[in-house]
């Protein structure tokens, strides 16, 4: 089986670039480079298996195949959703936030 390109949404990227920005004001560059580290892997590993990730905000949210996949060390999750040619990265959101809320933002459809 072959690896699916992993695609992040224009939200994604903002998602990501914010975390970023705290990791370096908070916690230096080391943090952020570790984070940068764990979206790298978790995106390999979405792109290798997108069936692994957990459907409970799909059901949630009522957004037929929405899965997330936490980052390892790090609070957060990336949302996305199987196409037949790639995986489209919806967000990549803190695990503490309202979660539903976050995902109701113009670019979730």
């Amino acid at each position: 089986m072959k690896d699916k390109p992993v695609v992040p949404r224009e939200q994604a990227h903002r998602d990501v670039e914010d975390a970023i920005v705290h990791y370096l004001a908070e916690g230096g560059e080391t943090a952020a480079l570790g984070f940068i580290d764990a979206l790298e892997r978790a995106y390999r590993h979405i792109g290798r298996h997108p069936a692994t990730g957990s459907p409970r905000y799909a059901h949630e949210l009522n957004l037929p195949g929405l899965r997330c996949w936490p980052l390892t060390r790090y609070p957060y999750l990336v949302f996305y959703v199987e196409r037949s040619d790639h995986v489209d990265v919806w967000r990549v959101l803190h695990g503490q936030r309202d979660i539903p809320a976050w995902m109701q933002g113009p670019d979730a459809a």
